[in-house]
This record gives structure tokens, sequence and C-alpha cells, in this order.
């Protein structure tokens, strides 16, 4: 072979080479105009997350504009946004087994479309898939009492059986209920822990028995607790919780004196505790003016 052949061939092989060689470029992170958001609640026991990134208004129509109505939207910018629930919930009645979704939207004029989506990891909404589809449930908007810059998630109207979820932004709030049904692991561990604990331990009979009292459930076996707290030791705390079990049982002349013998305990405490809950309560019982 002539020299100048052989010269053809290497840069023909060394061109080959450059086009099948793999691309190699930095990893450079840059600061993303719409910055992600992560929005953690736990109601009852159950642990809720929302990951999301927050675009702006900057002066643009969002409803119907930026946002068309009647079309799959991320919720957000960026990656589509993501729902987690460690536990079932129900969201606005329906049930949504624990995991992790992709979380989607079809805004409309009067009324919302709330998508959870089995896929994950998706970019926008252009790989939706109607069919991956877990749970649909409908929302109505609610008009804002202030314009909102940047999209937020929220957690509001708590409570330890639910709360709402609450997209905002622009001049709009999109709430999306969801409930919590934990009242037989919290009973379950109330048991359980009781059945290992010393038999002085007056605290956890007492927790038991407030949490049946706030929850307004298993209030028979509550009672008991709260019973059996007072037997090993009284206090301000367990003394007071059993008197609201004895009037709202219809025992109010009890009540009266379980509520003062409560204060008289805090009286006598080393470190005083904050009476003034009972101090209302018993105002009220015994038809006294504070």
């Amino acid at each position: 072979m002539h020299r100048s052949s052989q010269h053809v061939t290497g840069i023909a092989a060394t061109l080959v080479a450059l086009i099948l060689a793999p691309v190699v470029h930095a990893d450079l992170k840059l600061p993303r105009p719409s910055q992600k958001a992560t929005v953690t609640q736990t109601i009852g026991l159950t642990d809720l997350t929302i990951v999301y990134s927050r675009p702006g208004v900057k002066g643009r129509t969002i409803w119907g504009g930026l946002v068309p109505y009647g079309e799959p939207w991320r919720t957000g910018a960026n990656e589509a946004t993501s729902f987690t629930c460690s536990q079932d919930v129900a969201v606005e009645g329906q049930k949504l087994p624990a995991g992790t979704y992709s979380f989607f939207t079809i805004p409309g004029k009067s009324e919302w479309t709330i998508v959870f989506n089995k896929e994950k990891d998706l970019w926008g909404a252009y790989e939706y898939k109607p069919a991956s589809d877990v749970l649909r449930v409908t929302v109505k908007p609610q008009a804002a009492a202030a314009r909102d810059e940047w999209m937020e998630f929220r957690f509001t109207d708590l409570s330890w059986k639910g709360g709402t979820l609450a997209l905002q932004w622009d001049k709009l709030v999109v709430p999306v209920r969801i409930a919590v049904d934990d009242v037989d692991e919290a009973l379950s561990a109330v048991r359980d822990t009781l059945s290992r604990a010393p038999a002085d331990d007056w605290r956890t009979l007492q927790r038991g028995a407030q949490f049946c009292l706030d929850a307004g459930v298993n209030l028979d076996e509550g009672v008991k607790w709260a019973e059996k707290s007072v037997a090993i030791q009284e206090g301000y705390s367990n003394v007071s919780l059993l008197a609201r079990y004895r009037h709202d049982a219809g025992s109010s002349k009890e009540a009266v004196a379980l509520a003062e013998k409560a204060l008289k305990l805090a009286k006598e405490a080393k470190d005083p505790p904050d009476t003034k809950p009972t101090e209302r309560l018993l105002a009220e019982w015994s038809g006294k003016k504070k």
C-alpha cells in the first residue's frame, strides 16, 4: 500500500472513532427559573409529601393561557409533580393506595380533574398516559383573596383525621380533601405498648385515653385507661382528663369535683402546669362566669 493510501485510511479510521465515541460533557447545574420545592405533612400516622417546581406569574395570563383549560398539566414546571402517601388515604372520598404517583391536573373554568398516575419520573405531561391513571377525582376551584405570584402547595384545615392539599397560584385556590384512617393502627399501638409497659406506667394509659377522647372513638376502653392511670398516680393531667370523660358521660357533679381536684393538684405540683383549659371547663360546668 502506498504511503498516501495509508494516510487516508488512518484519517478515515480516526473519523469513525470520533463519531462512535460517547459524547462527554460537564454536569453543569444552574438555578432554575421555576425552583424545586418539597412539602411534607404528617396527618395522623400518615406521611404525605408533594414534590414540584414553582413557576411564577411574571405578568402572564395563567388560567386558559399559559395553562390551557381541558388539557393535562404537570401541575408546576419542569418534571411532573409527584405525590407520596405512606399509607392508604381517601382523596375526595375515593381510596388511593400507599405509594408514589405523578400528580397531574386537568384545569377547567368551573371544575378541575385531579389525577394520580402510576408512571413516575416524567418530564412535564409529554409522556402522560391516561391508561396509567390510578385515581381521578374532580374538585371545584375557588377565587383567592390575593394574587400568589409563585405557585404553591399547602396543607390546610388539618386534623388528625385529614386535611386539604391546596394548590394556590395567581388568583386561584384548588382544594383537594385528603382523609386518613389510622384509628385501628393507633389503638393497636396503644394496646401493644400497654401490654409491655411497667405496671406503674400511668402516662401511657393517659395518652391512650386522651387519644380516644379527642378522636371520639373507643370511649369505653378509653375511660378505663383514664381510671387506671388515676388509680396508679393522680396528677393534674390525668385527673382533668377523667373529669372530661365524666362530663361527656353525663356525670356533671362528678366532673366538677374531679376538675376542682385537678386544679388543686396543679397548685401543689413542683412545676405548675397551664390550668386555663380546666378552669374554663369548670366555670362552664358549674355555671360560673370567669
